[in-house]
């Protein structure tokens, strides 16, 4: 495995890590709660029973990354020895997502591969929530209809190129201008802070869009932390002077992006770009399922869109 993290555009389906498989269809726009345009192929019966531990091995073993002893990659939910039926992918396991993959009239799934949380905190610990009645409906949507919950996030974030951050990049346009050498930033063609903006929500598919910095700042030299990386991490890499703007998924509201409002009275005032926790992962879980369905061509495969849980006025 190559520790460069830069790849191609006509290498990258070949060779990246979890990325094998339409990755240029991420540059087309999703919609989260809707059925896919064209039916679903039938659902056909697999030849020989895959279990849910079967599928989990053979994607730790492609990622083939050293392995993480303290790690929330377990199966929060179900039965590891089950035959599976039918897998989802998304960011997080939502009522919501959890409700089209087991009722979907084509689709029915019993095998979700989540990003994120199930049960509302980083290890899914359950216990401080057994007589909550939101938990109860959840767990009860899970065991009625036998589904397995398992989490992907420490190890795909391992892989070199790292997915998560591939799929980001790809659904942005800027698959080969992310620089060689970093590894996190891009050099995109000269562009304003708030043009930057625009093409990010046009981009990702997302109803509004937050930044911090000046609007006609130009940007040319772009960083990119998918997810929550914390404070330290995103102010760390800003404070290096090698970007212009930071992209990032998501920030605690009294640190980075009142690092960066504070730079707007210094001479080189920084920028910031938030696009949402949820859009800035999801594509790279949507590459996952496009590799398992090479891998299982018997098992329907389908990535869901776990949707930004806000209403924007």
């Amino acid at each position: 495995m190559s520790d460069k993290p830069l790849i191609k555009r006509r290498d990258f389906l070949k060779t990246a890590p979890l990325m094998v498989g339409g990755i240029s269809a991420l540059a087309q726009a999703d919609t989260a709660n809707q059925a896919p345009a064209t039916p679903d192929p039938p659902v056909t019966s697999p030849s020989s029973p895959v279990t849910v531990q079967d599928v989990i091995d053979r994607i730790l073993n492609h990622a083939n990354v050293e392995p993480i002893e303290d790690t929330v990659d377990t199966i929060k939910v179900g039965d590891p020895n089950q035959p599976v039926r039918g897998i989802v992918t998304t960011f997080m396991a939502t009522t919501k997502v959890i409700d089209w993959a087991i009722h979907n009239q084509i689709f029915s799934a019993n095998l979700m591969i989540t990003h994120e949380p199930t049960f509302y905190s980083h290890r899914d610990e359950t216990d401080w929530l057994e007589n909550d009645n939101v938990y109860q409906h959840k767990r009860a949507l899970l065991d009625k209809r036998g589904v397995t919950v398992w989490r992907y996030h420490d190890h795909i974030h391992k892989i070199v190129p790292d997915p998560i951050f591939q799929g980001l990049v790809d659904r942005l346009g800027w698959l080969e201008m992310i620089d060689p050498e970093d590894g996190r930033t891009c050099h995109i063609p000269q562009t304003t802070l708030a043009n930057l903006a625009e093409h990010c929500k046009q981009k990702l598919n997302v109803k509004t869009m937050r930044y911090v910095g000046d609007p006609n700042l130009p940007c040319k030299t772009v960083g990119l932390l998918p997810g929550a990386r914390g404070g330290n991490t995103q102010i760390g890499f800003l404070a290096e002077g090698n970007i212009d703007v930071l992209i990032c998924g998501e920030v605690n509201e009294w640190e980075t992006n009142e690092y960066v409002r504070d730079s707007q009275q210094t001479n080189k005032p920084l920028a910031l770009i938030v696009t949402g926790h949820q859009r800035s992962e999801e594509d790279g879980m949507r590459t996952l399922a496009d590799w398992l369905s090479e891998q299982y061509p018997q098992i329907p495969t389908r990535h869901r869109f776990a949707d930004d849980p806000f209403t924007h006025l």
